[in-house]
């Protein structure tokens, strides 16, 4: 139950789209009432410090009475039984459980390939076959000097004078005769060597079957746990986490998000669930963007089959980022014979995506019926708003890629951030790839990640917040979003940034302005539109 009055406070007319959403009031109230009883655990709290996903489910207990459900993702100290978390849709800690005797198979597994691994007669056979190889090496390499020295010889005593038939016949006999033995010389250490790989491929055999029967024992016992995860439904429909992702093998840690354990354990008592939010306390994550207290989305990898079986029957809000009006124009900033610029809001697909038929692409064609080609030159995220180069012919589609592949658009954005930057200038340099467990979301990764420079300045602080302009210098999905809100960058996310801060009307994102030399006329274009916000 809430510990504060919250009669005042009005439930939302739907239950929250968890992939997108600003928190309820009453998520709100919930989840600091959550965090203020973390924090008086003070033995979770060298857990909790490193990081962890917390979650709150309002309820609506009957007659209108409300209260809250809290969750953590995962375990807590090793633990799922915390009394004032909701318990697990299914407790894999369970000392008698399937789970854990199937991990002791393994884990027993694990260590009969280490000692394999890790033996002398591993480390002997390895040894030698590669002192096998050394030896053969260095006697084919004396050989070969041997038979040079001879080859030199023979040359010297035939050019020194004639020579009898007898000892003509001799060194050519000689000559044969090493190169006969040379053959005969690597066939032996070919074979010493033979059969060095051939022991060492046998031990190998050996760690490679453990290892088969290891992989079988492991897809076997994520099946029989995943046979066991039963989900429920508003409808009081029921899915084992088996059904629900078929016919693929639901990803490692499915069912352990804290939205599922919160709907599962209102469906089970009866509550009506009301609204939802889940929130990050402790350290971010090296690669990730998480700030201790922001609100962040469901998970898509593990969490988006799962709730989309367990909302039904719910009122549910619609997706924000599907809901656009299929018949509305672009707005045309600038146009010619070979291109339109268009000022795009925020909320619209650039290209044909699955959650929406409208985007970019469908309002050019339908204002812009006689172009051909390809049309999209350069991307913005649905969520950012600003101005975009749209061509009306393939050539002027190769010709403006061009441009932007030699870096010779000069693209200006606008953002307001969450925080104040201390800094009035400078450059944000981190590396990303995609988030392959958590698509769109993309991380800092130094070795995997692919170089990205932005460099910003401030325009104005105010009321906690920075407005920048920004300059990125390589065009990574979600840079702009990464590089502010990142700890190693700014560490100062974007007002509305659903992925990477907290979800707010829109996000205060905006493409403000391009400049180029034009290819068709060589004549310098600058375009400019301000930002709403």
């Amino acid at each position: 139950m809430f510990s504060a009055d919250v009669r005042s406070v009005a439930s939302p007319e739907r239950f929250t789209w968890p992939f997108h959403y600003a928190p309820h009031a009453l998520a709100r109230l919930a989840a600091g009432e959550v965090q203020r009883v973390v924090a008086g655990h003070s033995d979770w709290m060298a857990e909790l410090s490193l990081g962890k996903m917390l979650g709150v489910l309002v309820v609506e207990i009957g007659d209108g009475v409300r209260g809250f459900l809290a969750a953590y993702s995962g375990n807590l100290c090793g633990r799922n039984d915390h009394g004032y978390f909701v318990p697990p849709v299914y407790d894999l800690l369970r000392p008698d459980g399937e789970f854990r005797r199937g991990e002791a198979e393994i884990t027993a597994m694990n260590h009969q390939i280490e000692a394999l691994l890790q033996s002398e007669r591993y480390a002997d056979l390895r040894q030698q076959l590669e002192s096998t190889k050394r030896d053969r090496e260095h006697a084919v390499a004396r050989y070969r000097a041997f038979m040079a020295e001879s080859k030199a010889a023979r040359h010297d005593e035939r050019q020194a004078g004639p020579l009898s038939p007898e000892r003509a016949e001799e060194l050519l006999n000689q000559s044969r005769h090493q190169n006969a033995e040379f053959k005969r010389l690597r066939q032996r250490h070919d074979a010493l060597v033979d059969e060095a790989r051939h022991q060492l491929a046998a031990f190998e055999t050996r760690i490679e079957a453990l290892k088969r029967q290891r992989k079988v024992m492991s897809e076997d016992l994520q099946r029989w746990i995943f046979s066991l995860f039963v989900v429920r439904n508003a409808r009081g429909g029921e899915r084992t986490l088996l059904d629900v992702f078929a016919p693929a093998l639901p990803p490692a840690g499915a069912g352990e998000c804290c939205a599922p354990k919160l709907l599962q354990y209102a469906y089970v008592r009866g509550y009506k669930p009301v609204c939802m939010a889940e929130f990050w306390v402790g350290a971010s994550p090296s690669g990730e963007v998480r700030h201790e207290g922001s609100f962040y989305p469901a998970c898509r990898s593990k969490c988006y089959p799962i709730l989309s079986y367990m909302m039904e029957g719910l009122d549910v809000d619609p997706n924000p980022l599907a809901a656009s009006a299929v018949d509305s124009r672009l707005e045309v900033v600038y146009e010619d014979p070979w291109i339109v610029v268009a000022d795009k809001p925020s909320g619209l697909l650039v290209e044909p995506g699955t959650v929406s038929d409208d985007n970019i692409v469908v309002r050019f064609k339908r204002q812009f019926p006689a172009a051909a080609g390809p049309v999209i030159v350069h991307r913005l995220d649905q969520e950012t708003s600003g101005l975009i180069i749209l061509a009306k012919s393939k050539a002027a589609h190769k010709a403006f890629q061009a441009l932007f592949a030699d870096r010779e658009v000069e693209k200006t954005y606008e953002a307001v951030v969450e925080g104040i930057v201390e800094a009035d200038a400078g450059a944000v340099d981190l590396p990303l790839r995609p988030d392959v467990d958590d698509r769109p979301r993309q991380m800092v990764d130094p070795v995997y990640g692919k170089p990205a420079l932005t460099r910003f300045e401030v325009v104005e602080r105010t009321d906690g917040r920075t407005r920048l302009r920004l300059w990125p210098k390589t065009g990574r999905t979600h840079q702009l979003r990464v590089h502010l809100s990142h700890a190693l960058g700014l560490g100062t996310p974007i007002v509305g940034d659903s992925l990477y801060g907290t979800a707010g009307a829109r996000l205060h994102l905006h493409a403000a302005r391009l400049r180029f030399v034009h290819p068709f006329t060589g004549r310098p274009v600058e375009l400019c539109s301000a930002p709403p916000f």
